[in-house]
Parts: structure tokens; sequence; C-alpha cells
């Protein structure tokens, strides 16, 4: 099964076989394709590549690491990695979806989502703090552009 990122998806997270497990609304599906390689392939599906979405997030924030992508324009779906993209632990977490964030330890912070589900995920709260605000950030800066 191929899997494109869309409005219900709220995060991909590794599994140990380099698979991905994909939360939405109400579902889970089991991907057989590594988070990274999701994200390459909606990119693609939204006529865009990986790296020219990285390299315009990194453009218009002036990040050069863990950049936000904007997987489609339209409506800004725009999901952050946990940790470097390409890395094996990486979660990927869509912004707009994101109710709050709870600090559980120093290395693992509770995402809980719109819908109240929750996640833990082996992240600092610092850290999920820095890439939400730098994805909203990027969110905030491009409804800027369209409505100028």
């Amino acid at each position: 099964m191929k899997y494109e990122v869309s409005k219900g998806t709220l995060a991909i997270v590794p599994n140990e076989e380099m698979n991905s497990l994909v939360y939405e609304d109400e579902q889970r599906y089991l991907i057989q394709d590594s988070p990274f390689h999701i994200m390459e392939e909606s990119c693609k599906y939204f006529g865009s590549t990986y790296e020219g979405r990285k390299n315009g997030a990194r453009e218009i924030l002036g990040a050069e690491y863990k950049v936000p992508i904007v997987v489609e324009d339209s409506d800004n779906l725009i999901v952050f990695p946990t940790t470097s993209p390409q890395a094996d632990d990486c979660v990927w977490i869509s912004l707009k979806r994101v109710k709050k964030i709870e600090k559980i330890d120093n290395n693992t912070t509770k995402v809980i989502f719109d819908n109240n589900l929750e996640l833990i995920v082996d992240c600092s709260y610092r850290t999920m703090e820095n890439q939400l605000s730098r994805a909203s950030r990027l969110d905030l800066i491009l409804r800027n552009h369209k409505n100028s």
C-alpha cells in the first residue's frame, strides 16, 4: 500500500522493520516504507520534490536542520521531523493536528492531537517545542505571502 500525507495524517512513526505506522483520525496503517520515503513520495504526489520543499523552507526560515516540510501548499499542509529526517527513529508530525505537548522526562514528550489521540515520542520537550515553533512560523510566513 502506498501512502500520501493528507489532512487526516497525525503522525508517521518508524517501526523496527523499516516500515511505518501511520496514524490518522480513526485509523492506523502499517506501510511498507520508511517515514522518509513516505515524505519523499508525498511531496512528489503533490507536484514537488522533498529536496525542493526542504530548500524552500530553509530559505524562508533561515534554518539548516530539521526544517518542516510543506507537503501540499494550497492548504499549508506542514509536517515536521522530531530528529534528523533520514534518521531511523525520526517521527513526522502534522502541525495542524497538534493540540498540545507535555513533557514526560528529559528525552520523551507526549503529543496530544486534536482528536485526543496521545502519542509518546522519543524527543525532548525543548526540541519538540522548537520544532512546533519553527513549523508554525513557516505556516504564518506562507499565509502572509498568500494574503499580500
